[in-house]
């Protein structure tokens, strides 16, 4: 169901709150590293701010545990308030906290066209507090737990008039600041960000109304990562290339010996199972780069077939890219998610870098190519090809999550266009 948007608020002289992601990753002097995030996010605050809106805006940066403030402290997000102040060309002003009356200050004070960073979401415990929930024998919140929530939630809802959800990493996640919050504001005052809306517009496109022929390529090490994404895409695809470890576990089900490599002896049925699923959809390596171990530098050799005892495969082989080039080559819609081998080890980064080339090939002969986030993303970006596709997601569990068909509750809580 379509949804409102930023565009479509009159944000002049109004507290907007925004959920973005700006889960960047930091060094050990904590400086961002690689600011991808922010920048995509830039649009939708640009236009708050070009409107006259009083931004406040959220987020999360990694997983802060609660228990020792000292070395939770590598989990500010000030040196993002830097960095945004940087590509913005305008100060960010920093709240060292997440809610509470010096925050709620800090936002009274705000003029039109400023913006005010908050401290990381997850500094305080109500903000996950659903999925430390799932923990518990009932899976049920404790009182504790629940007035953890309710503080937070009503702790952020205070400081804005509108809200929006720009964050499409965790939209999967019914988090409080993405789920609790907007519950809390008025109808018609909750809308979407421009980076979530070209989320759905180009995940949402590829699944439902895509060009064809759609091909699927999936990478990663498990078969039981994927399960519910490959069941999904069989009713919509025309072919699944299937690369990563968990090709192995696929060999392993129809008698092929795999050596040492990674493989899900427990899901051996299961892989069984999708393969009869998708019988002629269904696009298995047929060959692959061994070692002794994954280590840069190894002897490899090409295995076709069976794998020796002493090897394990690390990379899909010359005859599964060609194979797989020839597909993608009529492709008209491609969506990837996962590595076809151990790309961060060379030479194993081999299969999966002829794939993102195979991908941008396709995007300049017009199809539409959208990446995955995740691992995927970032062997795009490592490959430098980052420009060269038409969609890189933001939201690796997140995209993985659309494409097993999921919703996504902090969307569904935003008003209807």
């Amino acid at each position: 169901m379509a949804k409102i948007t930023v565009r479509q608020l009159d944000v002049r002289g109004k507290k907007v709150f925004i959920r973005a992601d700006l889960n960047v990753p930091l060094d050990a002097e904590c400086r961002v590293t690689d600011d991808r995030r922010i920048r995509m996010f830039l649009p939708t605050l640009q236009h708050v701010l070009d409107h006259g809106g009083r931004a406040i805006v959220a987020s999360h940066l990694g997983r802060p545990e609660g228990k020792d403030p000292a070395a939770d402290a590598k989990f500010s997000l000030k040196p993002v308030a830097e960095k945004m102040s940087q590509l913005l060309g305008k100060p960010v002003k920093f709240a060292g906290k997440v809610i509470g009356p010096e925050v709620e200050a800090q936002v009274a004070a705000l003029r039109d066209g400023e913006v005010l960073l908050l401290e990381n979401v997850r500094f305080h415990k109500g903000e996950d507090i659903i999925d430390k929930a799932k923990k518990n024998p009932d899976k049920k919140l404790t009182p504790e737990q629940d007035a953890r929530r309710v503080e937070l939630a009503h702790g952020l809802a205070r400081l804005g008039e509108l809200y929006v959800n720009d964050a499409f990493g965790t939209c999967h996640r019914k988090h409080v600041s993405m789920y609790d919050v907007p519950g809390l504001l008025p109808k018609g005052t909750r809308a979407l960000g421009f980076l979530v809306e070209k989320e759905l517009k180009y995940l949402g496109d590829a699944l439902n109304n895509p060009q064809r022929p759609f091909v699927a390529v999936l990478g990663g090490a498990k078969v039981s990562d994927k399960i519910k994404v490959i069941e999904n895409l069989l009713a919509k695809v025309d072919h699944i290339l299937i690369g990563g470890a968990m090709m192995f576990t696929f060999w392993a089900a129809q008698g092929q010996s795999v050596g040492k490599s990674l493989c899900e002896r427990d899901q051996l049925d299961l892989a069984r199972s999708l393969l009869e699923k998708g019988r002629g959809k269904i696009h298995l390596p047929t060959d692959t780069i061994a070692a002794a171990e994954l280590k840069a530098g190894v002897a490899t050799q090409v295995v076709a077939g069976e794998v020796p005892a002493d090897l394990l495969g690390l990379d899909i082989g010359p005859q599964t890219l060609a194979e797989f080039g020839r597909v993608l080559g009529t492709a008209r819609t491609i969506v990837w998610n996962g590595p076809l081998g151990a790309f961060e080890v060379k030479p194993f980064d081999t299969g999966t870098v002829a794939v993102a080339k195979l991908l941008a090939e396709a995007t300049a002969r017009g199809a539409t190519t959208v990446i995955g986030g995740g691992d995927s993303a970032a062997a795009i970006e490592q490959a430098g090809l980052a420009e060269k596709v038409s969609h890189i997601s933001t939201g690796g569990g997140a995209s993985l999550e659309f494409l097993e068909g999921k919703s996504f509750g902090p969307i569904e809580v935003l008003d209807d266009a």
